[in-house]
């Protein structure tokens, strides 16, 4: 009771309850504020200081460096790291398009569950370069790696794929292209998506806090399925080992980048559409407040040690692209320059500024056009 009326348990916590105890501390705030940001978050933010990232770690010696970032990242995935199960593939529904031959192939990228991939290999002899490709969220989850590979094998997901392409990638499926430009192309369903879905937009936080019980992770499991992904490439006769690359768009993005992190079975990475500093990035109004989507990409308590771009850098000097749209509504412009910044100076550091490639699109937002891809693959022929 206070002032004479009955407050709920809810009420208290929300409202007036936690009032009276922020002003028991002498501090007088809300206690939730800015939609679901508690009302202390600036201070949070300021306590995030990132003391592992390359320039505040005490460790000047950057190979030691790389396994002491990448050993924190891997110990927030909250999935195991040694994973020996035989990829063990089987490659069926075959089909031959303008330059190239596609299949399905289902492997293991874990113990626990079977994956249906879609592998473009070009017409010739090889061994030829390779990219892993890696679909973005878009909360579209009826198809996955048809977002980035025309659907042969499915009629009824080709409509939707050719949606997709139009709104965000000027009509084209981008793992198509690649394979005509001759690179081997391998894109699988993330958890969730295409085969192994469709999960629905307000089940993506249910799904991630199942895992959490279980003792596992969401992003978690789609990081370590994705650097198994790339150590399959580099186990096929096809590819030329030591020219495979990783590109995605949006939260393809998000992966490619920490998948380079995470293995060294990639040379080079190819961003569009997704890096920023993170403390920029958690203001109100961004998507990434709203949970959900969040989740594919959240590993616990790793900003206490480690920003997004700290986590890219662990792939220095490797070469690495990062493409973002000037009028993009999900990264805001000073969270995109902050990265870049970081970026730099750790490439720079390693005295191979030259294998960054950095750019903003001040007319696009969040798309990975036709112009986009053109300039991401003539890059791709110059690294790889």
């Amino acid at each position: 009771m206070t002032g004479g009326e009955p407050v709920g348990r809810r009420g208290f916590v929300a409202g007036r309850g936690a009032a009276l105890l922020a002003g028991q501390a002498g501090v007088a705030q809300a206690a939730v504020a800015d939609g679901p940001l508690p009302g202390f978050h600036p201070a949070l933010k300021d306590a995030l200081t990132f003391p592992l990232a390359w320039g505040n770690s005490p460790i000047r010696d950057f190979g030691t460096w790389r396994r002491a970032a990448r050993a924190k990242v891997e110990e927030t995935l909250l999935v195991d790291r040694e994973d020996a199960t035989p990829y063990a593939p089987e490659f069926r529904q075959r089909t031959d398009g303008d330059g190239y031959t596609g299949e399905l192939v289902t492997l293991s990228l874990t113990r626990h569950e079977r994956v249906r991939a879609a592998l473009l290999t070009p017409h010739g002899p090889g061994p030829f370069p390779a990219v892993l490709l890696l679909h973005d969220h878009g909360a579209k989850f009826d198809i996955g790696k048809e977002k980035l590979v025309r659907p042969w094998y499915d009629e009824a997901r080709l409509a939707s794929a050719r949606a997709w392409t139009e709104k965000y990638f000027s009509g084209r499926f981008v793992g198509d292209e690649l394979a005509r430009r001759g690179y081997v192309v391998l894109v699988a369903d993330a958890l969730g998506w295409g085969d192994r879905g469709p999960l629905a937009y307000d089940r993506q936080q249910a799904l991630a806090s199942n895992l959490y019980q279980l003792g596992s992770s969401l992003a978690g499991l789609m990081a370590r399925e994705d650097a198994r992904a790339a150590g399959f490439l580099a186990r096929l006769e096809r590819v030329d080992r030591r020219r495979i690359a990783a590109v995605g768009f949006s939260m393809g993005a998000f992966r490619a980048w920490q998948a380079a992190a995470l293995t060294d079975d990639l040379a080079a990475t190819a961003a569009v559409c997704w890096m920023t500093g993170l403390k920029e990035m958690m203001v109100p109004g961004n998507n990434t407040l709203r949970g959900q989507s969040s989740y594919c990409m959240l590993h616990p308590g790793l900003p206490r040690h480690l920003d997004f771009p700290d986590v890219a850098s662990i792939a220095a000097p490797r070469p690495m692209l990062f493409f973002d749209g000037g009028l993009d509504p999900l990264f805001p412009a000073d969270g995109v320059r902050v990265a870049h910044e970081k970026l730099r100076a750790v490439w720079r550091s390693r005295h191979a500024e030259e294998r960054l490639h950095l750019r903003t699109w001040p007319d696009l937002g969040h798309v990975f056009t036709d112009r986009m891809q053109d300039e991401v693959f003539t890059w791709l022929d110059h690294v790889l």
